[in-house]
């Protein structure tokens, strides 16, 4: 009588431990999402470019964490995303540690291509396996929890780009700390991989296989809407983003480890989300979420760029960052709906279409840094943000009766 308690207690346990570890990985792939913005400067300063040109360290490992999605997304879903997770790590701690050592800047981007590729293996597997695990009811706060470590790294790796950029370790001894971690997270899952629950693999189709995957996920119009609502949100936000410490450094003076450290709020912002999105969900329900999200972000943006003091920088990065996740989990939690039975496939989409879109975005927030001044870093997403939340609340709003 007491047997299925007892293993529906020893699922749930499970399930929460696992979310714990992957949370874990998050927080250093976080990291290395971010620990470039506050070493721009750093790095054009050590190999004689423009902020702008530095830039291509984040461009780089940006473009080959989301083309890496359309491979990690189908061999999660045929071998087992814990599987694959775990060997991301030990080729990111591997990217990292050959990154501290780069012999020159153009070597540096060539290594953050390989570190970039190795990390997509990470985030988007972490999602798709809770997908699997967790119904869709608790998935919204359940993936909040995994924000918790995605977001942490963020804000760390904010931070510490800043400090390391500030100290005589500069960006060797940042990329060193990112692979010790690594490390330590690699061997903890490996430890724990037979006990960790895995669905059905996709059975192998031949050598084009994956190809049939996405296009199969992609047959149907809502995919599309998520997907496109990802590349516009890497695009308008996550470009213009990684120029804030550099802006705020140029414009006030601000020491790099100080206008670091106040963008991380952002980071902070996204976990005050994480903590009550349960609330919010039941509050305000997804199109809400969304319109506003997208608002706070807009307003945001402006509030940067009209600010005459640089430490009013850091309220409005906290605030933003709160709503840039009433936007992006939404997204996020669509996403993994789109093709339950690949949801590996599927998270790859989001993650490539959303990384792609961070590419670009820094692409042109870099030519905008370098030749346009504030005005276009800040005012073009000030202005779009709110039409993205808009235009996705409306979607969200069409499908609702389907």
């Amino acid at each position: 009588m007491t047997q299925p308690p007892a293993s529906a207690s020893s699922t749930r346990h499970t399930t929460a431990s696992t979310v714990t570890l992957l949370a874990l990985a998050s927080f250093f792939s976080g990291a290395a999402l971010r620990i470039c913005d506050g070493l721009l400067p750093r790095l054009a300063a050590d190999f004689a470019v423009t902020p702008g040109t530095a830039g291509q360290v984040v461009i780089t490992f940006a473009i080959a964490y989301g083309v890496s999605q359309l491979v990690f997304g189908p061999l999660g879903d045929r071998y087992g995303k814990a599987r694959v997770i775990c060997a991301a790590l030990f080729a990111c701690a591997a990217g990292a540690l050959a990154c501290a050592y780069a012999p020159g800047f153009d070597a540096l981007v060539r290594l953050r291509i390989l570190w970039g590729v190795a990390a997509g293996g990470v985030i988007p597997l972490a999602l798709a396996w809770i997908g699997d695990a967790v119904a869709y009811e608790q998935r919204q706060a359940t993936l909040a929890r995994l924000l918790v470590g995605i977001l942490s790294g963020m804000a760390a790796g904010q931070l510490g780009g800043g400090l390391f950029a500030d100290s005589a370790y500069g960006w060797r001894g940042a990329f060193l700390t990112l692979c010790a971690g690594y490390v330590v997270i690699a061997l903890l899952l490996l430890s724990r991989l037979r006990g960790i629950a895995a669905v059905p693999p996709v059975p192998a189709g031949g050598r084009f296989a994956f190809l049939a995957q996405l296009a199969s996920v992609l047959a149907t119009p809502w995919p599309r809407v998520v997907v496109g609502a990802a590349l516009a949100e890497g695009l308008l936000l996550l470009g213009p983003l990684a120029y804030l410490p550099a802006y705020l450094h140029q414009r006030f003076g601000t020491a790099l480890s100080a206008a670091s450290a106040m963008i991380a709020l952002y980071a902070i912002g996204g976990l005050a989300y994480a903590m009550v999105a349960p609330h919010i969900v039941r509050r305000l329900g997804e199109r809400r979420m969304v319109l506003v999200g997208g608002w706070i972000m807009g307003l945001g943006f402006l509030a940067w760029f009209a600010t005459p003091v640089a430490w009013v920088a850091a309220p409005v990065a906290l605030v933003v960052g709160f709503g840039t996740y009433l936007l992006h989990n939404t997204l996020q939690t669509n996403a993994t709906q789109m093709a339950p039975s690949m949801r590996g496939t599927g998270m790859a989409l989001f993650a490539f279409c959303l990384f792609v879109g961070q590419a670009l975005g820094v692409w042109l927030a870099g030519y905008a840094f370098d030749h346009g001044g504030a005005a276009t870093l800040l005012l073009v997403p000030a202005l779009a943000l709110p039409l993205t939340g808009w235009a996705f609340a409306r979607a969200l709003r069409r499908r609702a009766p389907a």
